[in-house]
């Protein structure tokens, strides 16, 4: 894979993001619950006025996919299960973590059974984590945005 581009805070992840499915008619994430979530409604957040169909995944569970809505919180998912069939496969980085127990291979198997094979598939993670599980030598991402982290604590 080669650098495109290089942007600082959230705008560097969202707007690369906002511009890779400008096209996508359905978007489906695939993430943890707990970490990944958030960031699938964010993500969803700057695309919710093109009336995109946008769902979520949990972990690997196919069966419990769900939409994600806009509500006056904010992106939320919905109540009912959807199909997360679509154009445009989203892996959030929260399942190549060692401690998570996702291997690419079933990952792998995921992507083409929403995408039938022929959606466009991209990476969203943090400190490289794709790389660093092995996951971009098995699943061939079309794009990848990659988000390093630095921390500050101030105290007065």
């Amino acid at each position: 894979m080669k650098l495109v581009s290089k942007a600082p805070a959230l705008g560097g992840i969202l707007n690369p993001f906002k511009d890779l499915v400008k096209d996508s008619r359905k978007i489906t994430f695939i993430g943890t619950p707990g970490f990944c979530l958030p960031f699938a409604e964010l993500l969803s957040y700057v695309i919710a006025r093109e009336k995109k169909d946008i769902a979520f995944v949990p972990n690997l569970d196919y069966e419990k996919a769900k939409k994600i809505v806009f509500t006056p919180y904010g992106m939320q998912l919905s109540e009912d299960c959807v199909d997360p069939k679509a154009d445009t496969v989203v892996v959030l980085g929260g399942l190549a973590m060692p401690n998570i127990g996702v291997n690419a291979d079933d990952m792998k198997k995921l992507i083409d059974r929403i995408t039938d094979g022929k959606g466009r598939k991209i990476g969203v993670c943090f400190m490289r984590i794709f790389e660093r599980s092995g996951w971009l030598e098995k699943i061939d991402f079309d794009y990848v945005i990659n988000s390093n982290i630095e921390n500050e604590l101030w105290e007065k």
